[in-house]
């Protein structure tokens, strides 16, 4: 069938579950279209005498039906749709001709001009599917598609549900800091919030960008009163939701590593309130590798601990065994420590960690206000006071400190890796290789 240009192609939405459908070929092109096919439920005969791995690999899973041969005059007996991607322009005319008498919408990876159907770049975004067609130009069908779905993931283009909807509240992970390391969810979330509460951890910059209508609100400037501040920002929650808006609670870092999520969650339920969780970037990590320190290095570090310091190791109240911690030879990352970090360190040394084992502090990791500020575990408290070191901090101890990017200079003749000078011995403070 010629293409007429006065007439383009009709889009339409094929629900393919339970119906038959049958691709010819089993090579690339059938690779990357039977995902979706599959995900559409429909009932798949690949008739193709050999397939890409990953396509047999549909087949033993029970995926796809294959027929190991060659097309034949019926093979599409009965079909809805028919793909034909096969190199053999013989072959894929007589499976057009017998679609096209059978009335089997038909699809031609050979010759689009001769098919009855074309197969438009698709692409998803929670519930959402986004379809392009551009004629004969697949790469800017692509180009297109994914400027669309990309838009909806990030927030950017702006997609509100209009119609009613039960209320909810998303506890959102924003991440250490930078707004480009919050989720593609958790991004989208905020851009459909009318009510969003956020910590001063979480990412501030995203916060410019909502519309004017969306309801900010700083979560360390909630009235207490009587209550305890976790137990103000439960309420402002339930509060919200209930009263039939989209509630984002954006928070630094992960919900649950050191967030109170739970509780939160635990808070929700108790009202009878759905509630999301959006995992997110913990800085525990992340801001190390700013930094240019792995948490892990191979023949370095096999394991890591993350702890809060908010209590002194002298405290009551603390839940940390750190005479086992000092006795690990991995990495330990403290959260939340630096005004306890020198109390901290006493312990550890007490309990067998050498006084000079190396010892990092990132501020505000990820942000253009980062700086590293290197020491021991000898030296930390002194290095605090006199570099100004202030929250948010993460620490990080151990060998890995001392680890950092190969040099650009040659290969290392030894075969061992590349070390940075170690612990900073000069007075003022240096800055990582993250934004600054």
């Amino acid at each position: 069938m010629a293409e007429n240009a006065e007439h383009p192609a009709y889009p339409v939405g094929l629900r393919l579950s339970g119906r038959r459908v049958v691709v010819i070929g089993g090579g690339q092109v059938a690779q990357r279209r039977l995902p979706a096919l599959i995900a559409a439920g429909a009932d798949i005969t690949l008739v193709s005498p050999a397939a890409t791995p990953s396509v047999e690999a549909m087949a033993e899973a029970g995926e796809i039906t294959w027929v190991r041969r060659r097309y034949e005059e019926g093979d599409l007996a009965d079909a809805w749709y028919a793909l034909v991607a096969v190199s053999d322009p013989e072959a894929a005319a007589r499976a057009s001709a017998e679609a096209e008498r059978t009335r089997t919408w038909c699809v031609r990876s050979d010759d689009a001009r001769a098919a009855t159907a074309w197969t438009p770049a698709t692409g998803r975004s929670e519930g959402v599917t986004v379809a392009v067609l551009t004629g004969q130009d697949p790469r800017r069908s692509a180009a297109v598609r994914d400027a669309v779905v990309e838009g909806l993931r990030d927030g950017s283009l702006a997609a509100r549900h209009r119609r009613s909807r039960t209320p909810f509240v998303a506890l959102v992970g924003g991440g250490p800091g930078d707004p480009d390391l919050i989720t593609v969810r958790g991004r989208r979330l905020l851009a459909e919030a009318d009510v969003v509460i956020a910590d001063r951890l979480g990412p501030r910059d995203l916060l410019d960008e909502l519309p004017p209508y969306v309801e900010v609100i700083d979560a360390a400037k909630i009235p207490y009163g009587r209550f305890m501040a976790q137990e103000a920002i439960n309420n402002a929650l339930i509060e919200h939701a209930k009263a039939g808006k989209s509630v984002v609670r954006l928070k630094g870092g992960d919900p649950f590593v050191f967030g109170r999520g739970m509780e939160e969650a635990q808070a929700l339920a108790e009202a009878g309130i759905a509630c999301t969780v959006v995992p997110g970037i913990s800085s525990s990590i992340s801001v190390p590798g700013a930094a240019g320190i792995p948490v892990t290095h191979r023949g370095v570090a096999h394991e890591f601990t993350v702890v809060s310091g908010h209590v002194a190791p002298e405290d009551p109240r603390s839940l940390v065994d750190w005479p086992a911690l000092a006795r690990l030879t991995g990495t330990l990352v403290v959260l939340m420590g630096v005004d306890k970090i020198g109390a901290i360190a006493e312990v550890l040394m007490a309990h067998g960690k050498a006084p000079d084992t190396p010892l990092a502090l990132i501020q505000e990791g990820t942000t253009a206000a980062q700086r590293r500020v290197d020491a021991t575990l000898a030296t930390v408290a002194e290095r605090v006071r006199t570099q100004d070191v202030r929250p948010p901090a993460v620490i990080v101890v151990g060998a890995v400190v001392t680890e950092g990017p190969r040099k650009t200079d040659g290969p290392d003749q030894t075969g061992a890796p590349h070390k940075t000078a170690g612990p900073d011995k000069t007075a003022g403070p240096h800055r990582a290789d993250g934004p600054h």
